[in-house]
């Protein structure tokens, strides 16, 4: 079996969410002593979690984990992050000591902190928290040919559901939360997003970690030139990802993809992630029931990926560093809607039915 077979064997396995188990916590929601409605946005995302378990109430998210998956862009070379690509590799040896944001923000909310080293161009240094599964150094320029063979992106997405599937089924994660780094990655996350979409380069392409104007102009006409050359095919997700995508990106697809197949609720970042979330809709639409958006990248690809999807972002922060700290902030509030769920009192049990 090749591994773009293995990739949508995997796909098929996802089931639509569990609309009984909907029914029936859309009652228990009219039930409990509350006004109806009165809880918000929370009410809502209680009935999606139920769906997603097959259980009502769905039992509380214990256990959390960001997988932060990384790799290098060849795209950089055009000029379109003033960060040099030492970053990435530098980040990561970060991230596994313990002294980013995603570290900080991630022991705030009591969630495990999981690395994938899929496509960094420097040697890494073995860690606990580490998973090496680098299918090249980086990817070439997307705006001069495709940035990676498809068996490459194919291999990446198995590499991102392979973490997935190991802190689930051997570590107890019963959340995940997606994560990203790589230098220039949110080029590559824009042309995603107008593949997918539809939308224009300049519609999707935002400022990353703060360009000037001059980069920008470049960074949108980049963007423009790869799906110019490439003119990717929706409904070819493999491809797409393989001619305009990012290691990390295909990655990402990859814990989306197996969160779902296990029936466990995935909480994505930003712009990166919601890039992701369109590649693993296309290549198994119901994904997307299983996916919740943890917060309103500042980039604007966010809002046009999330709107793409019917996803409604819990929190806006105006965050827009990635490493999945924007989706951590959100692992509260999931665990709050599941909690008001499951443990209020219902108007009969106060004598009121």
């Amino acid at each position: 079996m090749s591994l773009e077979d293995r990739v949508m064997e995997l796909a098929a396995e996802i089931p639509p969410p569990d609309e009984r188990a909907v029914e029936e916590a859309g009652r228990r929601q009219r039930a409990l002593s509350k006004p109806p409605g009165s809880l918000g946005r929370l009410e809502e995302l209680g009935l999606r979690l139920a769906g997603v378990v097959g259980e009502c109430p769905p039992p509380v998210p214990v256990s959390p984990a960001v997988v932060v998956c990384a790799g290098d862009h060849g795209v950089l070379e055009r000029g379109v992050s003033p960060w040099p690509r030492e970053v990435t590799a530098a980040m990561v040896r970060n991230f596994c000591a313990g002294g980013a944001a995603v570290n900080a923000l991630a022991k705030t909310v009591g969630a495990r902190v999981s690395v994938l080293d899929v496509g960094v161009a420097s040697a890494l240094e073995r860690h606990p928290s580490l998973r090496g599964a680098k299918v090249r150094p980086g990817t070439d320029d997307l705006s001069r040919g495709v940035a990676m063979g498809r068996e490459e992106a194919a291999r990446a997405v198995l590499a991102g559901a392979g973490v997935a599937e190991e802190l689930v089924e051997s570590g107890g994660v019963d959340l995940l939360v997606t994560g990203d780094m790589g230098i220039g990655n949110t080029t590559p996350a824009a042309a995603l997003i107008s593949a997918f979409t539809g939308r224009s380069p300049e519609e999707t392409t935002g400022r990353g970690t703060g360009i000037d104007d001059e980069t920008y102009e470049l960074k949108v006409g980049v963007v423009r030139e790869a799906l110019a050359l490439h003119a990717p095919d929706p409904d070819d997700p493999i491809n797409v990802l393989a001619a305009v995508g990012g290691l990390e990106h295909a990655a990402i697809v990859g814990v989306i993809l197996m969160g779902a197949a296990c029936g466990v609720p995935v909480v994505l970042d930003g712009v990166v992630s919601n890039a992701a979330a369109l590649a693993a809709r296309a290549l198994a639409p119901d994904s997307v029931a299983y996916v919740i958006a943890g917060h309103l990248s500042a980039e604007p690809g966010a809002r046009i990926a999330l709107d793409s999807m019917d996803l409604r972002p819990l929190l806006n922060l105006d965050m827009r560093l990635g490493e999945g700290t924007g989706g951590l902030l959100a692992v509260p509030l999931v665990q709050a809607a599941v909690r008001a769920l499951g443990e209020m009192a219902t108007l009969e049990e106060l004598g009121f039915g």
